[in-house]
């Protein structure tokens, strides 16, 4: 809710209550006539006081703590303005516990509604401010992970090109191509919170066409991928960690299992792949608490990861889409 939005709201409640507020009290002294109403001669003071415990006194004794002294002063306010009410306005020579009794709800009634309304508004607008802050930080998070993962994608693309235009010259243009593709998804399309799981996914084919091309006779690629339609979104660059990391754990002469599979809006993501545990580097770990940063921050509640290292290398993501 915005500002403007809270001002209108605000407005909005004290219009309804001064309104049915006027009504019950006339209809309360009715053996009074309209002109020679006292409670309508004291809604002029009734107002001075509730506004300026609205304006002034509620955001001073909120802002020091001082929460006793002002429930003793506004304790204090109400018994003055009643005995004011009683001996000047309706004159009703009623003995002091008499006129409390009687009419003190005149003026305490407005004071507690508008503190209360005072008090909620506050709340929703620091809740407000606190989640706008909480989502900033959230779109810096995500931008410094996410810078964290293009550079080194670019980095292990451009390696492959490099190699293949020295070794097999043949290969470059479809590599530059893959590679043009995968630069533009990166630079433009990733800044959104989500992008198109298509697109993603052409993102992943490209790049997994690059290893085949690096890994031809070195290791084994099985890469299935099966989709229950194409409208589904996904937060960008989250599979491409998992990846990256089944090639890079992956040893010469082995096979790499790889499965993308959708099914009423779930994803599941298995890696699958013989490792090392000596090729294991700081940078991994990094790209997998980054991954799990991400996946906390965008999924929170709706993803499982699981991470195996006792056979094989096994890296499971299951994730809710949109």
């Amino acid at each position: 809710m915005n500002f403007f939005s809270y001002r209108i709201s605000k407005i909005l409640i004290h219009i309804l209550f001064w309104t049915l507020f006027i009504f019950v009290s006339l209809f309360y002294f009715s053996d009074y006539y309209w002109a020679e109403n006292p409670f309508l001669q004291y809604m002029s003071i009734l107002v001075i006081i509730v506004y300026t415990n609205d304006f002034l006194l509620l955001p001073f004794f909120e802002k020091k703590k001082w929460y006793t002294l002002y429930i003793l002063l506004i304790a204090l306010i109400s018994f003055l303005a009643t005995q004011l009410y009683c001996n000047a306005f309706a004159q009703c020579g009623c003995s002091v516990v008499k006129c409390l009794s009687d009419y003190v709800w005149q003026t305490i009634v407005p004071i507690i509604f508008f503190s209360f309304i005072w008090v909620l508004f506050r709340y929703l607008k620091k809740k407000d401010e606190v989640e706008a802050i909480q989502q900033k930080h959230t779109e810096m998070e995500l931008k410094f992970l996410k810078s964290q993962i293009n550079p080194h994608v670019l980095f292990n693309n451009l390696n492959t090109i490099y190699s293949y235009s020295l070794e097999k010259p043949t290969h470059v243009p479809e590599l530059i191509l893959m590679l043009s593709n995968n630069l533009k998804h990166v630079l433009y399309e990733s800044n959104a919170t989500f992008v198109s799981l298509e697109k993603e996914l052409t993102f992943i084919n490209n790049y997994i066409k690059f290893q085949e091309i690096r890994t031809e006779g070195i290791k084994t690629i099985k890469y299935t991928q099966q989709i229950d339609r194409d409208d589904y979104k996904i937060a960008p660059l989250l599979l491409i960690t998992i990846i990256e990391n089944a090639f890079k754990h992956s040893v010469i002469d082995s096979e790499i299992d790889m499965a993308i599979r959708v099914e009423n809006y779930e994803l599941k993501c298995v890696c699958a792949n013989v490792f090392d545990p000596a090729k294991e580097t700081t940078d991994d770990k990094i790209g997998l608490q980054n991954l799990k940063k991400r996946l906390e921050l965008i999924y929170k509640d709706q993803y499982e990861l699981k991470i195996e290292t006792e056979n094989l290398y096994c890296v499971t993501l299951k994730l809710k889409l949109t």
